[in-house]
């Protein structure tokens, strides 16, 4: 029985409004831990070699030499090799089957690297991709820098008719400041018909269904994991050279996700 009702009282402002939901935090990491360690339990490393589709040198591992916390709270995604530069190791981190965005905002703090063949992201890709496959299931590149990390890439594959690799639709060029050494938030606003990406408080790229050719498909309101990977050689960019630091690394201060 509702007394205010039947009374004809006010209804206090608390009473039977409801208040507006808002963003809803779905993961967040700040890797804090001593050297060494390893990142929470969302993490997983994809491994192996065979070129990634790029022709890249290295090889991927799970090896805390690859991929473990500095102690001073940041992922350290570090490529190695050889005195000779043979025997390149790496690191691909991944959420799959942890952590998947469907409409919000996923965000990383990162300090990227700066050398002759190194390809380092911050990605996401469509969460059915071991069943549908890739293009089909999406790639969404938040940022991609090579070599010396003097400009940006980022942007979208989507799956199209008679392509093996899809469309792809994107963006590149110089920011007004650096990359390469800095802490810098690349972030990605994913709601439906619409991709956004960014680095600090400067929006790089947006692209919505009318960005697609008639015969692609626009499959970015699915869920979504995120990756960070660091790779060297390989067609885009090209291979390394006695320039190129050994080690290299990338550092990630910390990684969110909130939904919508």
């Amino acid at each position: 029985m509702c007394v205010l009702a039947l009374c004809g009282c006010a209804v206090p402002e608390t009473v039977g409004r409801a208040q507006p939901a808002g963003p809803r935090v779905v993961f967040s990491d700040e890797f804090d831990g001593p050297a060494g360690g390893r990142p929470s339990a969302q993490w997983r490393f994809d491994t192996g070699g065979g070129g990634w589709g790029n022709n890249e040198w290295q090889v991927y591992t799970s090896d805390p030499a690859n991929v473990s916390l500095d102690g001073a709270g940041h992922l350290a995604i570090v490529a190695r090799g050889d005195a000779d530069g043979s025997n390149i190791t790496s690191a691909r981190a991944t959420t799959k089957a942890a952590v998947e965005l469907t409409n919000g905002r996923a965000e990383a703090r990162i300090a990227l690297p700066a050398g002759v063949g190194l390809h380092a992201a911050f990605w996401l890709l469509g969460s059915d991709v071991d069943r549908v496959g890739w293009p089909a299931a999406g790639e969404i590149d938040v940022i991609e820098t090579l070599n010396l990390a003097d400009e940006y890439h980022t942007g979208v594959h989507a799956p199209r008719a008679g392509s093996p690799r899809g469309q792809e639709v994107s963006a590149a060029g110089p920011v007004p400041f650096p990359l390469a050494g800095e802490f810098r938030t690349y972030w990605v606003d994913k709601t439906p018909g619409r991709i956004v990406t960014g680095v600090d408080d400067v929006t790089l790229f947006s692209v919505t269904p009318a960005d697609l050719a008639p015969e692609s498909t626009w499959v970015f309101d699915a869920p979504f994991f995120l990756l960070l990977n660091l790779a060297v050689g390989g067609n885009w960019p090209g291979p390394p050279d006695a320039t190129t630091p050994n080690p290299s690394r990338m550092l990630v201060d910390w990684v969110r996700a909130t939904e919508r």
